[in-house]
């Protein structure tokens, strides 16, 4: 089936998401993160990139971005294939690390682009990493108060003035992702599962867990769904499909 063409934006802004495979984590410590963001910054400058935000997340992340001096696809594929490059080299994996397409939505609106924003900088409340977007420590949002170059406040600011973007942002967070995260969150967090991983075979990460033996992945997937560990959260934790795991548990 041949892929859908991306719709180009009249503004040459878009919302992306980079995904890693069948949902994978694509950050482990805090040093991959960084990473991300050391790279993010050279195409951006090297591209003429315009980052309004970014949010990055265990498994996936969100840019709101204007396209540069060169097309979208090839500066967001730049930026893909250095970390993954990266990652894979400090991992000892190989193969894949982002789903092979990022998806970008245009974003032609002043409405949708605060909405937009918005909805990224409070990814991590949602997922009950932080009471406030504010406080995620791996998102665009911390330097809305001071320019340090992490992303181009001055064109945010012309898109977006500061005070409309924490009025927008007040009247998002509802009572329930006000809530105290532990109250919130009601399951296990990934921090939680990864020491579990530890505790049950001395892993560490998907890639450790996917150089273990088939039999000994089942065994530690038995072990976390007698836990309660949801199946989509074991597949983010060791970088196996859902649909795979779901097939163990039927044997």
């Amino acid at each position: 089936m041949a892929r859908k063409e991306r719709k180009i934006s009249s503004t040459g802004i878009y919302h992306i998401l980079l995904r890693g495979i069948n949902r994978q984590r694509i950050f482990e410590q805090a040093e991959d993160y960084i990473q991300f963001i050391d790279y993010l910054y050279e195409v951006r400058k090297k591209s003429g990139l315009t980052l309004y935000a970014y949010c990055l997340m265990n498994n996936h992340a969100h840019l709101l971005a204007k396209e540069g001096s060169e097309p979208l696809s090839t500066t967001i594929q730049r930026l893909g294939v250095r970390y993954a490059q990266w990652f894979n080299r400090k991992y000892d994996r190989i193969g894949h690390l982002f789903q092979d397409r990022f998806r970008s939505e245009p974003v032609e609106t002043d409405e949708y682009f605060l909405s937009a924003l918005v909805y990224i900088f409070q990814n991590p409340v949602k997922a009950g990493l932080c009471n406030m977007p504010a406080e995620y420590e791996w998102s665009g949002r911390r330097f809305l108060e001071k320019d340090t170059g992490m992303i181009d406040l001055p064109e945010l600011a012309e898109m977006a003035p500061i005070k409309v973007i924490k009025q927008k942002e007040k009247e998002s967070l509802d009572e329930k992702s006000l809530e105290p995260m532990a109250a919130r969150r009601g399951r296990y967090s990934d921090k939680d599962v990864a020491l579990m991983l530890f505790g049950l075979g001395n892993v560490n990460n998907a890639s450790e867990f996917q150089q273990i033996p088939l039999e000994g992945q089942q065994v530690l997937v038995a072990k976390l769904r007698s836990g309660k560990v949801p199946i989509r959260q074991i597949a983010r934790m060791t970088g196996v499909s859902k649909g795979i795991l779901e097939k163990w548990g039927k044997r």
